[in-house]
């Protein structure tokens, strides 16, 4: 018989908060994390801003030995992991340390690393004086790899990378390895620093990036008339997925539970998601199946939504096939207007975003959307500018990778 798995514990560092608690705040008070890049000169680039960690000090984390041989991404992980753990309560030495696992993702992994140690050697006399340091920062499983001897967890770990949908992977992989009885606990979800000269150089090139520099806080703008591309954003989020009967057992408190997950491809364009949304409305599907719910019995709906003329649309177009274009009373927004692209950690945020939703009874808002593209139905019941309190029993998480990956989460009450 499959188990049951909830979520025990949460942890964040984000564009607007370096907590979960913080960052909950902002978001409900509908804050954008937008502002000019201060990382490196982007005078010459199309894009000038971004979601960046504010007043973010790993020292105040970490020691110096592990700041030394990690990358950005992975010190995001180690933070955002160490307040998951500590919010689940639980006194991880008493278990067994193969009954407890890491699941983590990154799209990009050691993108600071890799660009320093190349300019480096490129800008030498020829000799490959590279850090001893520079594989290990750079591959992508070293945050896994690090939370992992951190704390002195020996089960199930690896990493998942599927771009933008890279920690909802990671978060349904949790889930399957629990149920099936693999793991008891598993601290899972996502990290990324990609505000670099050549990652940013690169979406720039694709001007897939908004280039509102006049105004970055109101650059991100996703379902409206004059929007212009996503804003890029960086940071980690961790959760403890935990065995049902384990967490009860032990008096935990439980922030909800995964109900279904699914992946599906587009099989359709290395960038671009499919117009019509066919990949996305299968996997939306299938986790609702999974689930043992209809679309019309989720109460909120965190749409991967990123400010693009095609990638929002194609969403709702894939929504719109699963009510068949009939009223509904699904609460939408889309976050990232506040947060920012976080790519292969954004699943994990917005987890976060669908549980605290479901907790607080409060739908989240999708600001700066002034006026809506004439293409959104309206049937679409999009939370614009201010939250609003709702009955939430059940959400649900969309996220979408270049390469055509779709993965859905769905998550309820316990």
């Amino acid at each position: 018989m499959l188990k049951r798995v909830v979520i025990t514990g949460l942890g964040a560092l984000t564009p607007l908060g370096n907590t979960v608690k913080s960052f909950w705040q902002n978001i409900i008070a509908g804050k954008s994390g937008a502002a000019t890049i201060t990382h490196f000169d982007s005078t010459l680039f199309r894009t000038r801003f971004a979601c960046e960690l504010k007043g973010f000090n790993p020292a105040e984390f970490l020691d110096r030995a592990d700041i030394k041989r990690t990358d950005p991404f992975t010190q995001y992980a180690l933070v955002a992991s160490d307040e998951a753990i500590a919010d689940s309560g639980f006194d991880f030495n008493s278990m067994d340390p193969f009954d407890v696992g890491v699941i983590w993702g990154s799209g990009q992994g050691g993108m600071e690393t890799f660009e320093e140690q190349v300019r480096d050697y490129t800008l030498g006399d020829g000799h490959p004086r590279f850090s001893p340091f520079f594989v290990p920062k750079l591959i992508t499983n070293m945050a896994s790899g690090m939370i992992s001897i951190r704390n002195g967890y020996m089960g199930i770990n690896y990493t998942t990378v599927s771009a933008c949908a890279t920690s909802n992977t990671a978060i349904m992989d949790a889930f399957n390895y629990i149920r099936l009885g693999k793991a008891k606990i598993i601290v899972t979800g996502g990290s990324e620093a990609p505000i670099t000269p050549a990652s940013f150089g690169g979406f720039s090139s694709m001007k897939a990036m908004s280039a509102r520099n006049d105004d970055p806080e109101a650059a991100s703008r996703p379902f409206d008339v004059d929007r212009d591309g996503f804003i890029m954003g960086e940071g980690a989020g961790a959760l403890v997925l935990e065995e049902y009967e384990h967490a009860v057992k032990r008096g935990a408190h439980i922030y909800g539970e995964v109900r279904g997950a699914a992946m599906t491809a587009d099989a359709y364009h290395m960038t671009a998601t499919h117009p019509e949304g066919i990949g996305a409305a299968k996997g939306m599907q299938l986790a609702l199946d999974e689930a043992g719910v209809s679309i019309t019995d989720i109460d909120y709906l965190n749409m991967h939504a990123t400010s693009t003329h095609v990638g929002d649309l194609s969403e709702l177009n894939a929504v719109q096939r699963l009510t068949h274009g009939e009223k509904n009373n699904i609460m939408i927004s889309a976050t990232k207007s506040m947060t920012g692209h976080l790519l292969g950690a954004a699943g994990a945020i917005e987890a976060i975003i669908c549980l605290l939703a479901m907790r607080d009874q409060v739908v989240p808002p999708t600001i700066n959307t002034t006026l809506l593209d004439p293409a959104v139905p309206d049937t679409m019941n999009i939370v614009l500018k201010e939250s609003i309190n709702h009955p939430i029993n059940l959400t649900m998480s969309n996220t979408f990778g270049f390469g055509g990956h779709n993965g859905i989460v769905v998550f309820g009450k316990v």
